[in-house]
């Protein structure tokens, strides 16, 4: 997808957001627009936001974790993804499960332990 793509996809996701919709797959596509934008600061936001609308929404917290540890907060990227592993197991969503597992693994050995 190129960037123009991605822009005026974010572009249409926030006009939609603006006039009144709202729900966990639309917050969900704005916070993953602009995590590919680069964007984790505005992203988060939107990521945490599908995370309260379905808490269930195991790509969310995946997302989420993504975002939060891009911008440093290792601390909340780790409970986001432990709440979407969790989640995940629940749902039987296993390709989120593995991910999720690597996510965990990685700022693990990131912090030494």
């Amino acid at each position: 997808m190129t960037s123009e793509t991605r822009a005026a996809l974010r572009a249409n996701l926030e006009k939609l957001l603006a006039g009144g919709r709202d729900g966990a797959l639309l917050r969900f596509g704005l916070g993953q627009a602009l995590l590919q934008e680069g964007q984790p600061q505005q992203a988060a936001p939107h990521l945490q936001q599908a995370t309260v609308q379905d808490p269930h929404y195991s790509a969310a917290w995946k997302l989420l974790g993504k975002a939060l540890e891009q911008l440093g907060r290792t601390d909340e990227a780790e409970a986001a993804w432990t709440q979407g592993l969790a989640v995940a197991r629940e749902r039987g969503d296993m390709q989120s499960v593995k991910e999720i597992t690597v996510f965990l693994r990685r700022l693990q050995r990131a912090r030494g332990g």
